[in-house]
């Protein structure tokens, strides 16, 4: 009986025992090589949208105005007069200053505080409160990001708007797209809205 034992149970045994051990160490390598990927859901939207495509999901805001802005720093662009100050860029109407999107071209000496870098194709740009800006020379021009573009949050301000049935994100005429990517929410620039 001893010598069944070990001819025939022992190495049987040991066999078990290795294919258990090999089989454990398969598995677990499995789930070490899991790959996360990026989820993201594209919309139908050209990158040029007409105004009168856009559906608001929120009424408008009030438009707050100010009686003065210290410490303003003068902007011409196209002729006219806007003013930058507090991150913040303002025309002037009935003698009061009211805060509005920078238009593209817009140009500064300094970035406003807290602008993150966002690297997209070949481009660097900053977002700074929703504004996408590249450097030229010594200053920095408001410009569109190109579509495909993806930052992390969005200005407190923005708005949800609706196109051909389907919802998106503006800011400053931007539109945005929620994706996932690595399991963190993201916004995607799919559009600029034209204003007529």
């Amino acid at each position: 009986m001893k010598t069944l034992i070990k001819t025939y149970v022992v190495p049987f045994a040991f066999l078990i025992a290795i294919t258990t051990h090999v089989s454990a160490q398969t598995k677990r390598s499995t789930k070490e090589k899991t790959v996360t990927t990026t989820t993201t859901k594209r919309s139908t939207v050209n990158s040029r949208v007409p105004s009168t495509k856009v559906t608001y999901k929120t009424q408008k805001r009030k438009v707050a105005s100010v009686r003065t802005v210290p410490n303003r720093t003068v902007v011409k662009h196209k002729g006219q007069n806007y003013y930058y100050a507090n991150n913040k860029y303002y025309t002037q109407s009935r003698g009061r200053y009211i805060v509005i999107a920078p238009k593209v071209g817009f140009r500064i000496k300094v970035l406003p505080t807290n602008y993150k870098r966002v690297r997209f194709n070949s481009h660097n740009y900053y977002n700074a409160h929703g504004i996408f800006y590249t450097q030229v020379n010594n200053e920095y021009e408001v410009v569109d990001p190109e579509v495909g573009t993806v930052v992390y949050e969005l200005p407190e301000d923005y708005e949800k708007v609706v196109i051909n049935n389907e919802t998106f994100y503006e800011y400053a005429n931007i539109l945005y797209e929620k994706v996932q990517i690595d399991g963190t929410r993201a916004y995607e620039v799919v559009g600029v809205i034209e204003m007529n």
